[in-house]
C-alpha cells in the first residue's frame, strides 16, 4: 500500500497529541495515511507496553488510518545510527509516503528530539540508491519523501505551517482519550505525571485554539520544516 502521509512518533500517543487532526482532515479528503510507533512506549509510568498496544490499536481505528505499525526500539534507549535507521528505511520504501510527520525538533522528552533526527536522518538516507534493503526477501527501490514536517509537542515552538483544523479536534480528542491509562482518570489510582493532570489535556485543545486564533480559524495544528515550502501560485496560500 502506497501512503500519502507516513506520521512516525517516539511513543505510541506523540502522533494523536500533536497531529491527529490532521491526518483526520486528510483521511475524510481521501489520502491514504499511516502511523508508524519507534517504541512500544514501555518506560512510561503509567500502563503497560501491552496496555499502550491495545490503545493504539483503539486510536488508529478512531482516525481511520489505514496502516499502523510498530519498530518495538528501546524506549528512552534507542539511537540514532545505521541499525535504527535501516528499520525505518524499510518502512519508508515500503510504503512510499509522499510526507512525514515526526516528533519535534526539540522538547521535554528526550526520545522526542533525537527520533526527530532518526527520522529526518533516515529519510533522507531512504533515497539514496546504494543503501540496499529487502522486504519480504524483494528488494526494495530508493524512495524519499517530498517534505518531513516536524510536529510540535510540549515545547512551545513558533510554527513555520499552520493547518485549519477546524472540525476535526473532537476526533482528536477522542484519539488522544483511547490511552486511557495516560491521561486525566481521577478514578485512577497509578501515579500523577506531567501529562495525567485535567489541565495537560486541556492544554491540547487551547493550544489548538490559540493557533487557530493566529490564522484567524477556529482551530490548528502547527509544524516545522526542514526544507523551503514551495507552491505552484502564489493563490494557493490563501
Amino acid at each position: 500500500m502506497k501512503l500519502d502521509i507516513l506520521a512516525i512518533g517516539a511513543h505510541p500517543d506523540d502522533v494523536e497529541l500533536s497531529c491527529a487532526a490532521t491526518l483526520a482532515k486528510e483521511i475524510d479528503r481521501g489520502k491514504k495515511v499511516g502511523i508508524l510507533d519507534l517504541t512500544r512506549g514501555e518506560l512510561g509510568t503509567r500502563g503497560t507496553a501491552e496496555t499502550r498496544d491495545q490503545e493504539a490499536a483503539k486510536a488508529a481505528e478512531i482516525l481511520g488510518v489505514h496502516v499502523r505499525e510498530n519498530l518495538s526500539f528501546a524506549d528512552g534507549f534507542f539511537i540514532n545510527d545505521k541499525a535504527h535507521q535501516l528499520a525505518i528505511i524499510e518502512i519508508l520504501r515500503k510504503y512510499k509516503p509522499e510526507i512525514v510527520f515526526c516528533n519535534a525538533i526539540d522538547d521535554r522528552h528526550i526520545d522526542h528530539g533525537r527520533g526527530s533526527k532518526l527520522v529526518s536522518d533516515a529519510c533522507f538516507l531512504s533515497g539514496l540508491m546504494k543503501i540496499e534493503t529487502t522486504s519480504d526477501g524483494n528488494k526494495q527501490e530508493a524512495w524519499r519523501p517530498k517534505q518531513v514536517f516536524h510536529y510540535i509537542q510540549w515545547k512551545p515552538i513558533d510554527p513555520d505551517v499552520f493547518v485549519d483544523v477546524t472540525g476535526y479536534m473532537d476526533k482528536k480528542m477522542d484519539a488522544v482519550k483511547a490511552y486511557a491509562t495516560q491521561f486525566y482518570d481521577p478514578n485512577s489510582e497509578e501515579p500523577n505525571t506531567p501529562i495525567s493532570s485535567n489541565n495537560f489535556l486541556d492544554s491540547v485543545n487551547y493550544r489548538a485554539r490559540d493557533l487557530g486564533r493566529i490564522i484567524n480559524t477556529e482551530y490548528a495544528e502547527g509544524f516545522t520544516v526542514e526544507r523551503y515550502v514551495a507552491v505552484d501560485s502564489i493563490f494557493d496560500l490563501i
